[in-house]
């Protein structure tokens, strides 16, 4: 069942909200990727938290999962045309949050030199 939604904003964020989908996004693009390679590139995610969130990315048609018929199997997920116009609005996000932590001082800058890239975009 869809939610009714009173404005653009309530649905962004529906479909957006939570700690994760966000950075499983920017790491979907431009390059399609594996399971394994998502679970690397998203610092931090739970195997069970990244399955749930791109089942639920699929099924907001943010997301596309192609399974090869190969042994092993090889299962890729990349972005549709609509997480791709999504992504592309987290760019200024990112910016934000760079200068945020700069004016804020750097014990808000994350230690872990990997999450720090989070914001490079590819």
């Amino acid at each position: 069942m869809r939610a009714v939604y009173s404005c653009g904003l309530e649905a962004t964020f529906d479909v957006i909200g939570g700690k994760w989908k966000c950075l499983i996004l920017w790491r979907l693009h431009p390059d399609a990727r594996r399971f394994g390679e998502l679970k690397r590139l998203v610092t931090g995610i739970t195997e069970k938290m990244l399955i749930q969130q791109l089942r639920e990315m699929e099924a907001d048609g943010l997301v596309r999962r192609q399974a090869y018929p190969e042994i092993p199997p090889r299962v890729e997920y990349s972005l549709t045309p609509m997480g791709i116009s999504l992504k592309e609005l987290l760019g200024p996000l990112c910016e934000w949050g760079s200068k945020y932590i700069e004016q804020m001082g750097r014990e808000h800058l994350c230690q872990d030199p990997e999450a720090q890239t989070q914001c490079v975009p590819g």
